[in-house]
């Protein structure tokens, strides 16, 4: 009697465990097809398709016609014909509103800078500190041409923020094309928000080191920096990498500086330039990064590779120099060129362009900087404002051919300096 009782006790809670595992199960299932019925309206979503409303999103509908009409245009090729460039793949809500008479300071300086599809998520970052226009040119090759269009589409849908101040364009080599990702399931599984398209390009980025791209093709750097800075109409342009980041607040303390002191015609603004330690928080004032600095937490942009590239910003002169508490940013101080200095600058539109004959590694800012010194700017130093890089550049962490990319662009600086001679017949400075 009493085993016969044990027996029914059993049989009940096993029983109960069998209808809770059958309860989850269904649960489960539900969970699944909640999340494919979810799934698929996004992706419809996307482009307009059956699973979505007829006109249930105008806006976001001309953002798909703008994109495919971009992309019909087939682009246009760099002056080398080596690259197809799909300028304004994307515009922004800033560029696509801006009309002739409006206000002319809503776009006295934007932010251009350049990548390939592994680092643009630092997109993201960079544009909760700048938090104005940005002119983003992307570099892509192979299979990424189709990854780096989809991405992108991507993130102007469901990014806000980034739809709402973000130029991009497109590059690739000419013999590529860039096509509408309609049917591109595989890129778009997945995306939900914009943290998750940041978070696909964060994982697509960790599998690639910068510059080494499949087949040897070479990056072409001052071809994008020329693309970003074209693709705005900002008086002033600070050009950046995308692993780099501005000082808080600069875009407001500079339009409150040029505005009391108008620029000369030939002035560039320089940004001293500094590396942290990735597990580093970026410092947003110039107080944070003294800090740091003082420790060696921070320290001078390529100090271990290349001091001299650096080193005539006299970081020591600029760090000691005294901080406003008011914030207020001026000029701290006024160089002269020197070889082989390579600063980051806020600079007019005017100034002339990089030389797009250099790519991959080796002397493609400074020879700007070398051709500004020589058309006879002056490089004024701003008391506060600065730019620092993501992590330390050390020896050993480069791809494989930095040095014979060197060594060919070391030639080809040399041709570049005599070709100045000729450009500017007036002026008595070299480099």
């Amino acid at each position: 009697m009493h085993l016969s009782k044990k027996c029914s006790a059993f049989k009940v809670v096993l029983s109960a465990l069998l209808i809770v595992a059958l309860l989850q199960l269904i649960y489960l299932s539900f969970l699944s097809k909640f999340h494919g019925k979810q799934q698929r309206y996004r992706y419809s979503e996307l482009f307009g398709g059956s699973g979505t409303k007829k006109n249930a999103h105008p806006e976001k509908n001309s953002r798909k016609e703008r994109l495919r009409y971009s992309l019909s245009t087939g682009g246009i090729f760099d002056n080398s014909g080596q690259y197809r460039v799909y300028k304004n793949l994307i515009k922004s809500d800033f560029t696509t509103n801006e009309k002739p008479g409006s206000d002319p300071s809503s776009n006295i300086l934007a932010l251009a800078t350049h990548t390939t599809i592994n680092n643009l998520h630092y997109l993201e970052s960079l544009l909760e500190r700048w938090q104005n226009p940005i002119s983003v040119a992307i570099f892509a090759h192979g299979q990424d041409v189709k990854f780096a269009t989809a991405l992108v589409y991507a993130l102007s849908f469901f990014c806000p923020h980034i739809q709402a101040l973000v130029d991009f364009h497109l590059v690739c080599l000419s013999g590529e094309m860039a096509s509408f990702p309609e049917q591109d399931r595989e890129h778009f599984a997945g995306l939900e928000d914009c943290a998750s398209v940041f978070s696909r390009l964060e994982t697509h980025g960790e599998k690639y080191k910068n510059y080494a791209m499949s087949g040897n093709i070479s990056y072409p750097n001052n071809l994008l920096r020329n693309i970003a800075r074209g693709g705005t109409e900002s008086s002033y342009i600070l050009v950046i990498d995308m692993d780099m980041m501005p000082s808080a607040d600069l875009h407001e303390q500079f339009m409150a500086m040029i505005a009391k002191r108008e620029p000369a015609s030939d002035e560039v603004f320089v940004l001293p330039a500094f590396e942290i330690r990735h597990a580093r928080k970026m410092p947003a004032t110039k107080a944070e990064l003294v800090q740091l600095y003082q420790v060696g937490e921070v320290r001078p942009f390529y100090e271990e590779l290349c001091p001299r590239c650096q080193a005539p910003t006299n970081y020591s002169q600029w760090v000691n120099s005294h901080v406003r508490e008011t914030g207020t940013l001026e000029v701290a101080y006024t160089l002269t060129w020197v070889d082989p200095w390579e600063p980051f600058y806020i600079g007019h539109r005017s100034v002339p362009l990089y030389d797009e004959n250099f790519k991959q590694y080796g002397f493609n800012r400074i020879s700007q900087a070398c051709e500004l010194h020589v058309a006879g700017y002056r490089f004024s130093v701003l008391s506060t404002a600065f730019v620092v890089h993501r992590g330390f550049k050390i020896q050993g962490e480069f791809h494989a051919r930095k040095d014979e990319e060197n060594k060919r662009n070391r030639v080809l600086f040399r041709n570049f300096k005599e070709g100045l001679k000729t450009k500017y017949p007036s002026s008595a400075r070299r480099c």
